[in-house]
């Protein structure tokens, strides 16, 4: 495993943990039990199905790489929806920067 494979990892984590916060913080009860829940799993659903290196379904590259960008921009904009704009920018840009390089290793 490769620092960038690593990184790439966090960044998966840090996404799904993003949108559990979001969910449990954000919601009213009984809304925040659902959506707290419900969102990273969601998301976590999406990803093993596209993105993750033994996905359920083989895309093309580009689908699997936009499929990424959208769970990465729904973790930014619930940084900005929780009143925290620049934890989500700073997070946007790593996982960007890292995106880019992993996938472009995996075309390689």
């Amino acid at each position: 495993m490769s620092v960038v494979d690593l990184l790439a990892f966090v960044c998966e984590l840090f996404a799904f943990v993003t949108l559990a916060i979001w969910g449990f913080a954000m919601w009213p009860l009984p809304w925040n039990i659902v959506v707290g829940i419900g969102a990273p799993v969601a998301a976590i659903l999406v990803w093993a199905l596209f993105v993750s290196p033994r996905a359920v379904i083989p895309v093309h590259p580009f689908v699997r790489g936009f499929v990424e960008l959208l769970v990465y921009a729904s973790a930014t904009v619930a940084w900005w929806g929780m009143g925290q704009p620049w934890v989500g920018v700073i997070f946007a840009v790593i996982a960007v920067t890292v995106g880019v390089i992993s996938g472009r290793r995996r075309l390689a």
